[in-house]
């Protein structure tokens, strides 16, 4: 305990990481208070009194992801999903389009103008899914009858359109801001704010209810071992590592010897992170919350089919976090980038030819040992939800935002760790320098 609390006042010995964490922290602290700003024009208790009745489907989840912004219909009732959805498009076109590809390949120059494109395709979805919020709202009542939308009208969608794009423009800078100024991955910090900040709550409600004797004490006992075993499994799995171990051949260099000793490359058995957790959820929910705001039979039907706890969902998401957690790692992670390094400097693998042999060989590590890592996050993303609807949980804490919550602080700390360990202060995770000095690879 003492030595995790002097690795936390070393954040402040360093003016640099100070400044970061202070910045992080006063982004986040304004997109708290900009969640309390209501959308002109709406009932706030009529539309209150509806999200408490849909709690634990479809739109309880999207109003988790916009940390309570969709329930108050704040100004940044979207969230960030429609940035996420579109850098999902973006990338995928890249795959796709020859000239993507190209600009993608360009360095720092290229992933500007991408992130560009991100920023139109961002305000367009926007716009489509608050106007469709707009329309649906305008149809919707409170189970007491009250309007959510007591003047309904042009006047009330266009107005609508702007606030809520808006709002999600200026929470797409802010986390931008977070990743060029600050610490940590900006978008996800800003998820993470989101569903760390209903907890109080969520355990202040459990709280009256267990003494009130509507909640069983040993049945809050149970969830609560539940949630400590599966926090311990996603810090197990996000840290667990392959090394493949890689020799440097001696080189004579005029009078000096280079080379000789012997390494590691360290894959991440889940190098993508949480990353296939946020996407998949996006995608899942972007076009499930249009359905639910559109008052059509088939759409309703469409909606229900897609909310947590049914077999289709269910399915669907896995499968996605699957595919996100492959076509992530492609992104992020270059075998060929990496072999080609290696045999420059003279490095390979025991029994491996250098260059294109080695690709393979790490390629199809990395793809074995992502399986195991993408099953991982897509049954923990939906399990607890399982259990905590058959235990009848009055509140909504379930894999997905466990995954997100345990992985963006393990990402976070470890941002942080790394500028410790560069100005030779103590980190928080063990053995990190052992770790550090592997091939970097891996991360």
């Amino acid at each position: 305990m003492i030595e995790s609390l002097q690795s936390f006042q070393n954040i402040f010995k360093i003016p640099e990481l100070k400044r970061r964490v202070l910045m992080s922290v006063l982004i986040l602290v304004a997109y708290r208070l900009g969640a309390h700003v209501p959308t002109p024009g709406i009932d706030g208790h009529a539309l209150s009194q509806f999200f408490d009745q849909v709690q634990g489907t479809l739109l309880g989840m999207v109003d988790l992801f916009s940390g309570g912004n969709l329930r108050r219909l704040s100004i940044f009732a979207l969230g960030i999903m429609p940035y996420i959805s579109a850098s999902i498009i973006l990338q995928l076109l890249t795959v796709v389009i020859p000239t993507l590809e190209r600009l993608a390949k360009e360095g720092e120059a290229g992933r500007k103008k991408i992130t560009q494109y991100t920023r139109y395709g961002t305000i367009a979805l926007s716009m489509v899914q608050s106007l469709g919020i707009a329309y649906g709202l305008e149809s919707m009542r409170s189970p007491t009858g009250l309007s959510i939308v007591p003047t309904p009208g042009w006047g009330f969608r266009l107005l609508t359109m702007v606030t809520l794009t808006a709002g999600t423009a200026l929470i797409m800078w802010m986390g931008e801001q977070i990743s060029e100024k600050g610490i940590g991955n900006g978008i996800s910090l800003i998820i993470f704010a989101g569903i760390v900040v209903r907890l109080p709550s969520a355990l202040t409600a459990s709280y009256t209810l267990i003494s009130t004797g509507e909640l069983k004490l040993f049945v809050v006992i149970a969830i609560m071992a539940v949630i400590v075993a599966v926090t311990a499994a996603v810090v197990l799995m996000q840290e667990g590592q392959r090394k493949i171990p890689v020799q440097y051949a001696k080189r004579v260099v005029g009078r000096r010897v280079y080379g000789g000793q012997s390494t590691h490359i360290p894959l991440r058995i889940n190098t993508a992170g949480v990353i296939p957790v946020i996407f998949a959820s996006s995608l899942i929910l972007f076009p499930a919350t249009l359905t639910r705001f559109v008052p059509h039979p088939w759409m309703q039907g469409i909606a229900d089919a897609m909310s947590p706890g049914r077999l289709f969902y269910t399915v669907t998401y896995m499968a996605l976090i699957v595919f996100f957690a492959y076509f992530y790692t492609a992104i992020v992670f270059n075998p060929i980038d990496l072999a080609d390094n290696m045999k420059k400097y003279g490095g390979f693998i025991p029994g491996v030819r250098p260059g294109k042999k080695t690709a393979e060989y790490i390629d199809r590590t990395l793809t074995r040992i992502t399986l195991p890592g993408a099953l991982f996050l897509a049954l923990i993303s939906v399990l607890p939800d399982y259990l905590i609807r058959w235990f009848n949980v009055p509140f909504y804490f379930g894999g997905t935002s466990l995954l997100i919550v345990v992985g963006v602080a393990l990402d976070t700390v470890r941002q942080m760790e790394s500028h410790l360990l560069m100005r030779n202060y103590e980190g928080f995770l063990k053995k990190s320098k052992g770790r550090s000095a592997g091939y970097g690879g891996g991360s």
